[in-house]
Parts: structure tokens; sequence; C-alpha cells
């Protein structure tokens, strides 16, 4: 199991209203798999990838142009007419600065406790258990695994966009 199939396979959002939506999601996943592997290295953050009117939907936040930029070219390889994909990437210029200063996004601090896991600090913080890869991306330099987080850590919990 890659680290995508952890990531985006029970975490991802599937359109109920497609019937055939989880099979679709991993058709384009694979055929994309290439794109995924890529802003992954990269460390690009994903808010959203999921099947939407029978594309693959990303939502991406890329630390510079250039990343955006390798990205893009990246699904040209694979799909230069992007017939099945949507992608929506931005660029956070102050993301990887705010990383090297102590994660000074507007975000704060949490420690692990007992029992918790990303989906119910996300749940906690946002309101919304779908969002824990947002906390999981904040916090790559501690974390390899969304499912592996240990008692006592201390985390980084962005800012809600949304608030």
């Amino acid at each position: 199991m890659g680290l995508f199939d952890k990531m985006f396979g029970r975490g991802a959002a599937k359109s109920q209203q497609q019937p055939n939506a989880d099979q679709r999601f991993n058709e384009l996943k694979q055929k994309y798999q290439t794109v995924l592997n890529a802003a992954d290295q990269q460390g690009i953050q994903f808010q959203n990838l999921h099947v939407e009117d029978d594309k693959l939907y990303l939502k991406a936040t890329a630390s510079s142009d250039d990343e955006k930029n390798r990205i893009w070219e990246q699904i040209k390889l694979v799909d230069s007419n992007f017939s099945d994909i949507t992608a929506d990437i931005s660029v956070a210029e102050n993301r990887a600065q705010g990383a090297a200063v102590g994660g000074s996004n507007g975000g704060q601090s949490y420690t692990v406790k007992s029992g918790d896991t990303l989906s119910k600090i996300s749940k906690q913080f946002y309101g919304d258990s779908d969002e824990f890869m947002r906390i999981f991306y904040a916090n790559r330099d501690k974390l390899n695994d969304p499912d592996m987080i240990q008692v006592g850590q201390q985390l980084t919990i962005p800012a809600d966009d949304n608030a």
C-alpha cells in the first residue's frame, strides 16, 4: 500500500451521487499516480482529491510558482488535454517561510493525548474529521504516516482558513 493509498484511500471524498465513483476514483488515481508522487516529493499540500463530474479533482497548495509549474508539467505528461482532471493549485509563498520559523502560520500547537487520531483532532479544531490531511501536511517533519501519531507528540494545527 502506497502513501497515497493511506492518505486518500480512506480519507478522499468520493461523490455518492456517482454510482461508480470508487472505481472511477481508483482508475484516475492510478492514471495520475506519477503526478501525485511528484507532488508528494515536492511537499505539495493537498486539501482535496476526489471524483467530481467524472474527473479527478485535485486541490492543492504549492509553496512556490516553480513547484506549481512542475506539477502542471507532470499533469501535461499524463494528459495534455486535461480531459479527466481538474487541478486547482494555488501558491502560498509564505508557507515554506512559515515552516522554517517554527510553523508560525497562524496555527497553534497541540499535544497528542491517548486515543487521539488525526481525524479526531481535525474534528475538534475544524469541525470536520475529513480535514485531517491539513494537520498531517503541517507536520511532515514529524509524521511519516497519517495513521501513526504518538501520545505526547507536539503537533502544529494550521489556522482554520474558514474561520
